[in-house]
């Protein structure tokens, strides 16, 4: 079982290679110079995962006002989260990470507990990314309502504190 990951600020963000929903390769790096703010889930269209991502769809533009970009990452394939996106309309670009590489690298693969039954699977966890590509606060656990707007609130403190 992968150790638990919680990155400090100003840690160097971890990149790996993936495919967005339209299988267009992506990696974090091509972020640097805006924020990012980089969220795990485990499975398109289920109800915690539904209510996160619409969230950050509602409030996509608050968070373009403070340059930064949002996207979603789940092992799901590019297809089952273009048909997402569609679904509900989403605003936010979401990554394929089938084989767990940028999942396991944040430590957002893991092992989980669910009624007393353990498995693997993805921890639920966010990430704000500076726009010099290193980690300005991490989320290890969260709960899906509501942390669209906390995330939003901290992104507006760090910007504060930086003087943006």
């Amino acid at each position: 079982m992968p150790a638990a990951i919680t990155f400090k600020s100003g840690t160097k963000a971890p990149d790996a290679a993936v495919v967005n929903q339209d299988d267009k390769a992506t990696r974090l790096a091509d972020f640097k110079g805006d924020w990012l703010v980089l969220y795990f889930y485990p499975k398109d269209d289920t109800p915690g995962c539904t209510v996160e991502a619409c969230e950050f769809s509602v409030g996509i533009r608050a968070f373009a006002a403070l340059d930064a970009q949002v996207v979603g990452c789940s092992p799901d394939v590019p297809e089952r989260h273009r048909k997402f996106i569609a679904k509900y309309k989403l605003k936010v670009d979401l990554l394929s990470d089938p084989k767990h590489v940028l999942l396991l690298k944040y430590g957002a693969w893991g092992e989980k507990k669910l009624y007393g039954r353990v498995s693997m699977g993805v921890i639920r966890s966010t990430v704000l990314i500076d726009p010099e590509g290193k980690v300005a606060f991490h989320w290890p656990t969260v709960k899906a309502a509501g942390h669209a707007d906390a995330v939003a609130a901290k992104l507006k403190e760090l910007r504060s504190e930086r003087g943006a």
